[in-house]
């Protein structure tokens, strides 16, 4: 029965608009995974990680800063990630059952950049790809050329198993940085802390000064993205 449901719910994500979908087991996140409000798991138990790809000739498009094609594509499909997740939403509930979107980008700690809960954990708990050394969830497909929005419910599912680090010594992102923000440290699955893998303070100052530039208004980059060997041709 919960395989069938599983079966069903990942093939309505696709049908919906999903690129990526994947089940992450919310039990291991409930100690240590900042959430807000500290309350926000209680209901549910699994979450469900949805992801809609960038379109490759915008993100190769990218040289050392985000482009205008670049911030209005990364709004819509934000939207679309939206969209998508509540028309799933919908689908769960019609069941008798409890589902709620986590919006796409949606920053409820400015200071700390921090959203309601990490749409990277969840998609790296989901198998949809490992935590490169940007911090982005790396596809073995799609490379990081991909934007998530989170599902939590309480729907019985079978969650997804995490995927190995491939990184290795590839330092093409730490290269690449505008900000020199990578640190180029590496870890098996996620980084205990961002701080760990990114100086924060720097890179937020890069996109600080990114958003300020006309027709960007968003805090992007996108080079990181554009340059992992993962998701290219």
């Amino acid at each position: 029965m919960v395989i069938n449901i599983t079966s069903d719910l990942k093939a309505y994500c696709k049908t919906a608009g999903a690129d990526l979908v994947g089940i992450a087991d919310l039990e291991p996140m409930r100690k240590g995974l900042p959430v807000i409000p500290q309350n926000l798991l209680d209901p549910y138990i699994f979450g469900i990680s949805i992801g809609i790809c960038l379109k490759d000739e915008i993100i190769e498009g990218i040289s050392d800063c985000p482009t205008p094609e670049y911030a209005q594509h990364y709004k819509n499909i934000n939207s679309i990630l939206d969209g998508v997740a509540s028309q799933i939403v919908q689908w769960i509930v019609e069941k008798g059952l409890t589902a709620k979107v986590i919006p796409a980008s949606l920053l409820i700690d400015e200071i700390n950049l921090l959203g309601n809960i990490s749409h990277k954990a969840i998609a790296q708990m989901a198998g949809l790809g490992w935590q490169g050394k940007s911090l982005l969830i790396i596809n073995p497909k799609y490379g990081p050329r991909f934007r998530l929005v989170t599902i939590l419910t309480d729907m019985p599912l079978i969650p997804d198993h995490s995927i190995q680090n491939r990184c290795g010594n590839c330092a093409e992102c730490v290269k690449a940085c505008p900000a020199s923000a990578i640190r180029n440290s590496s870890t098996d699955s996620h980084y205990s802390t961002r701080d760990c893998a990114i100086d924060l303070k720097r890179c937020n100052e890069k996109l600080s000064e990114f958003k300020a530039r006309p027709n960007i208004g968003a805090g992007i980059c996108g080079v990181c993205i554009k340059v992992c060997p993962y998701g290219k041709g």
